[in-house]
């Protein structure tokens, strides 16, 4: 009987506008494939209404956070309309170690700092199917003015112009397709020879053995 090795992990950055369906998207996957997490982000926002510490975000005032700077904890980090959040190294290394692929939901600012540091990790960015669908998202959130809403269509397509910089694209316009395709991603980083080998080591000498 032939054991399994448990290989690294492969860490992915996943980005998209503001409406293109990406959380959802990731939510899809997190269901499908027992294997894939989400690194869950530092920030000093303050916690929303129904949020959880640790599984939403970790909550940590200003002072924590600079000291986790300070300490070189973060991956990356960023000040977002005055609130900062930062990606835990220590966190997402545990992870990688212990077997799981790790989604990494960011711009493609923080895209950029995370392929030069880790040049091994994956990126994909989610687009929608057209301009016209993307607005008629927002507007669907009953969320925001008009006004508000032309604003984020505007750092949509800021956003969107950085699409080449990805290894993969996605554009969600059937969910479902776009979920497969997603999980086809990852799917098939993992039957790469590299990575086989690493699982099935043992499996692949004993298939080059004649039973005497």
């Amino acid at each position: 009987m032939t054991g399994v090795t448990v290989a690294k992990g492969t860490l992915y950055i996943i980005s998209a506008p503001s409406g293109a369906g990406k959380t959802s998207l990731v939510q899809a996957i997190l269901a499908t494939l027992p294997d894939v997490v989400v690194s869950v982000s530092h920030t000093t926002r303050l916690r929303r209404e129904g949020e959880v510490d640790a599984k939403n975000y970790h909550f940590v005032d200003q002072q924590q956070f600079q000291q986790m700077i300070d300490n070189d904890d973060f991956l990356e980090h960023a000040n977002v309309f005055g609130n900062r959040y930062g990606t835990s190294r220590q966190h997402i290394q545990q992870q990688l170690q212990d077997g799981k692929d790790v989604i990494l939901e960011i711009d493609w600012q923080g895209a950029r700092q995370i392929r030069q540091l880790m040049a091994d990790c994956g990126s994909i960015f989610i687009l929608p199917p057209s301009v016209q669908s993307l607005r008629q998202r927002l507007r669907g959130r009953e969320q925001d003015s008009e006004d508000v809403i032309e604003s984020r269509m505007r750092e949509a397509v800021s956003e969107m112009s950085h699409y080449a910089e990805f290894d993969y694209i996605v554009i969600n316009d059937d969910f479902e397709q776009a979920r497969d395709e997603l999980a086809a991603i990852f799917i098939s980083n993992r039957m790469r020879l590299g990575y086989q080998q690493q699982v099935h080591a043992d499996l692949l000498v004993d298939l080059l053995k004649l039973d005497t």
